[in-house]
């Protein structure tokens, strides 16, 4: 009997355009570095087999790069034919090798990662499994925090606002952005915040805007205010100052969501650039190569935030041996059916198979373009 039960037969991509309701921006747009982000673009992959299972995957972009996602994967799509469903590294290899001339890391991974997200949910599914429990989870729910509501182009009275609304609805932890050009306005955003949600976990985040001198003022102007970490305070590739701080401040500091590779992030990790790493499913190359950052962070004891995607990283994170965070927005809750729950401070895994989540009707009205391949 062959050891091979079943094969990929039809895939399926789909471009859509998620428009976010206010323009969004953070320290980035502020420095004149990019504009207002006003849409999300998603890639999704579909993959159905010989049997009628499906899996179903995703991707994104934020300001750029949708379209180049799309016409990679589309390209290197007709690779998956054939293949067993179930033999995710050999495929994520195979993937990779047909776009190999454009690199091994950033937009060519990014394609793929939507195809890899795919098999997983397709191979959980086959299971009957929760994605979470086919990894071995350590936890049924994932402590999370709030960010959509803490972004520099909203007044303070604002942040403080839908800060206090986020806790009111049982999310665990608070994030606001920071970088604005005066440090001043940075601080006594953060402090409104404190004080309104009292000893609530709170975070900040700079979007690598500061330079290691004006870094090292704001983190040592922030210890007082007990946050749970200063995020990005440096250019993403600067694991050097990142590792300054790391060591001369009490405050954690995280980094790792701009990384887009497992290697780029095992540098990270062995220049010791953080105290809690945020890798990204989507941009590193999908949940293969999560999980191959999920052990080198362990293995270095680290702490762990996945950054965006919490439809997906709910699962990565509560199979993490270490108690993590998981970062909710409300943004992606339209392209879904259904959404995930939250409480007492935590996201709770749904006993749903695979990521728990089919396509909406709106997001197929939101498609900009699709394409399909099959035997």
């Amino acid at each position: 009997m062959s050891a091979t039960l079943d094969r990929i037969s039809r895939v399926r991509i789909s471009s859509v355009t998620l428009p976010l309701a206010t323009p969004i921006s953070d320290a980035k747009v502020l420095t004149g570095r990019q504009k207002p982000m006003t849409e999300v673009a998603m890639l999704f992959a579909e993959i159905t087999t010989e049997n009628g299972l499906e899996g179903v995957g995703f991707g994104y972009s934020k300001r750029a790069g949708g379209p180049g996602q799309f016409a990679h994967a589309r390209e290197i799509a007709p690779v998956l034919l054939g293949e067993d469903p179930s033999d995710i590294a050999k495929i994520w290899d195979k993937l990779v090798w047909a776009g190999a001339s454009v690199g091994r890391s950033g937009l060519s991974v990014q394609a793929i990662a939507a195809f890899d997200v795919a098999l997983w949910d397709l191979k959980a599914k086959r299971a009957g499994l929760p994605l979470a429990k086919l990894l071995g989870a350590h936890r049924d729910s994932v402590r999370c925090y709030n960010t959509s509501g803490g972004f520099l182009h909203a007044p303070i009275e604002e942040v403080v606002e839908r800060a206090a609304e986020s806790v009111e609805r049982g999310i665990g932890g608070i994030k606001i952005k920071v970088g604005h050009p005066s440090h001043e306005v940075d601080l006594a955003r953060v402090t409104a915040v404190r004080e309104k949600i009292g000893d609530v976990p709170l975070m900040v985040d700079a979007n690598q805007q500061w330079d290691r001198a004006a870094a090292r003022r704001m983190c040592r102007a922030l210890e007082p205010l007990d946050l749970v970490w200063i995020e990005e305070p440096l250019d993403a590739y600067d694991f050097e100052g990142h590792a300054q701080l790391s060591a001369a401040f009490d405050t954690p500091i995280a980094t790792g969501e701009m990384l887009a590779s497992a290697g780029e992030h095992a540098e990270l990790i062995r220049a010791r650039g953080a105290d809690i790493v945020q890798p990204d499913a989507p941009r590193v190359g999908g949940i293969t190569q999560f999980l191959k950052v999920m052990a080198l962070a362990d293995h270095a004891h680290l702490g762990l935030a996945p950054h965006f995607a919490m439809e997906v990283h709910i699962h990565l994170a509560a199979a993490y041996p270490r108690e993590p965070w998981v970062e909710h927005f409300e943004w992606l809750d339209p392209l879904f059916d259904e959404h995930l729950e939250i409480s007492g401070g935590r996201m709770h895994l749904s006993g749903r198979p695979g990521l728990g989540v089919t396509i909406s009707e709106q997001a197929r009205a939101w498609t900009v373009a699709h394409d399909e391949v099959r035997i």
